[in-house]
């Protein structure tokens, strides 16, 4: 029987587990968590076919293995996977930093294991398995950092899989990468968090409670995160993120002495926000050529999946996200 184990049942883990099960007939799709109460949940909610309590069991007869855990233990899971992994597997992982991702596999990982680094970009607040979806990965985007020498049939075959869940990949450099989302990812994360301390801390914080409203739960939102995966990020993308923190600080800055003097270039910065959020949010904003979209892939290797039946849906998934465009 062809099998996909997915190592780490939070969030991201349980989703995939949740689309793969729905979409890949045929495809016994294997579970295993550190945590026994999370191992529990993921199988009542249809997560995963089968819980595995020992990590080199459920490596067993597997064709992928997903390794979706937060960043800062990804070192210690390829460790422990490693000598268990036949030659010609593929794995692939979800953590939010790319760049320590990519040397530990380089270094721990034997050449017959086929590695590719991927990233989702996708979440809600909610953490761990209590915030899994089965349409989490709908359009987002999901990134894609192979090993130099992963085969392109292994990356054919990680690219399908993602658009099976319903995402859009794409080629990224790893440390383009961990620059990028620390402004478009983490840097939100940082200012949630700072702006939740600030006003919890202040003397008026019970009074100011009543008065929190939209505005408020919008902006503070990524506060109720995973801690764990939070601490993940800031520990494995240190350099990327205080340069972003240093660029905001700036903007902070100079924001504060538009507020004291107001006048027309207030009004000037607050309308430069509106219209680059609103070119963002209707799609005008061209493309960086250094972020290409993944160029039309061979399935030499879906036989393993599901063969016929994952090309198929492929096609239809292909199919069905041209037309929503």
């Amino acid at each position: 029987m062809n099998r996909i184990t997915i190592i780490g049942l939070g969030q991201i883990g349980a989703s995939i587990g949740i689309t793969l099960r729905r979409e890949l007939k045929g495809i016994e799709i294997v579970g295993h968590d550190i945590d026994p109460e999370t191992a529990g949940k993921a199988r009542k909610i249809g997560a995963v076919d089968k819980i595995s309590y020992s990590l080199p069991l459920s490596l067993d007869e597997s064709s992928i293995i997903i390794v979706a855990v937060p960043a800062s233990r990804v070192e210690q899971v390829f460790k422990e996977i490693e000598p268990h992994l036949k030659p010609g597997v593929i794995v692939t992982d979800t953590s939010s930093t790319k760049q320590d991702v990519l040397k530990w596999a380089e270094s721990i990982f034997a050449e017959t294991i086929e590695f590719v680094g991927g990233h989702p970009m996708a979440g809600v607040e909610t953490p761990g398995i209590d915030g899994a979806q089965d349409n989490l990965f709908d359009h987002a985007s999901y990134a894609i950092i192979p090993l130099e020498r992963t085969s392109s049939e292994a990356v054919d075959t990680v690219v399908n899989l993602i658009k099976v869940l319903g995402a859009e990949p794409f080629f990224v450099d790893p440390a383009e990468h961990d620059s990028l989302v620390a402004g478009v990812s983490h840097l939100p994360i940082a200012i949630s968090i700072i702006l939740m301390n600030t006003v919890s801390k202040s003397a008026g914080w019970v009074e100011m409670s009543r008065l929190a409203a939209g505005s408020f739960r919008d902006v503070s939102r990524l506060a109720s995160g995973s801690v764990d995966m939070q601490h993940s990020i800031f520990l494995t993308n240190k350099e990327s993120i205080i340069r972003w923190i240093d660029g905001f600080q700036d903007e902070l800055v100079t924001f504060r002495e538009l507020v004291e003097k107001g006048g027309d270039p207030l009004r000037d910065t607050l309308k430069g926000a509106f219209n680059s959020r609103s070119d963002w949010l209707s799609g005008k904003i061209n493309k960086d050529n250094t972020i290409s979209e993944l160029p039309t892939s061979s399935e030499t290797m879906l036989g393993m999946f599901g063969g016929d039946k994952l090309n198929e849906i492929t096609r239809k998934l292909k199919k069905r996200s041209e037309q929503d465009r």
